[in-house]
């Protein structure tokens, strides 16, 4: 983007979040150009704890984001004790990922998970692992409780905020 903005580029940006949010889309990404050198990249997407908006001046790589939060694993599913409708991401036990990255929930393939519903956990343990540049991150349990749900499933990207699982 040139550094003198246009006026109508708030407005513009207002109309993209309606429009996500009018169509229930998780996320929308538009390039506006003015002329020779002068842009604006805009990606506008729903998330706890993400703006926003974020217009960026140059094109940069933007991971892949599922439509809707990723469906509890068939055993998760069925061990799981029914929680009211509603975006996870409220719940109070909810347990956001720090970081963008691809999460495992065992320390090496074919190992136990660290984690499984119901298990008990204590403040600090590891509950799960975010692989972020080739760099394994382990996420300790930010709370002592009972592990309720998993969100997530082995080896499925996350994004920053994104519920991983509930504590209770």
């Amino acid at each position: 983007m040139s550094k003198t903005p246009h006026e109508s580029d708030v407005a513009f940006i207002q109309a993209l979040a309606e429009l996500l949010n009018q169509n229930n889309l998780a996320e929308l990404s538009v390039k506006r150009e003015y002329g020779d050198n002068d842009s604006l990249n805009v990606r506008v997407a729903k998330y706890a704890s993400a703006p926003a908006a974020v217009p960026a001046a140059a094109p940069a790589y933007v991971a892949p984001v599922p439509a809707a939060a990723p469906a509890p694993s068939a055993t998760a599913a069925a061990s799981a004790a029914p929680t009211p409708a509603g975006d996870p991401a409220t719940h109070p036990g909810a347990v956001p990922s720090p970081m963008v990255g691809t999460v495992y929930l065992s320390p090496e393939p074919g190992a136990d998970p660290f984690i499984t519903i119901g298990a008990q956990v204590r403040e600090g343990q590891t509950v799960l692992i975010v692989e972020a540049m080739k760099t394994m991150n382990h996420i300790p349990a930010p709370r002592a409780g009972t592990v309720k749900r998993i969100l997530v499933e082995d080896g499925t990207p996350v994004e920053y905020g994104a519920p991983l699982l509930i504590i209770e």
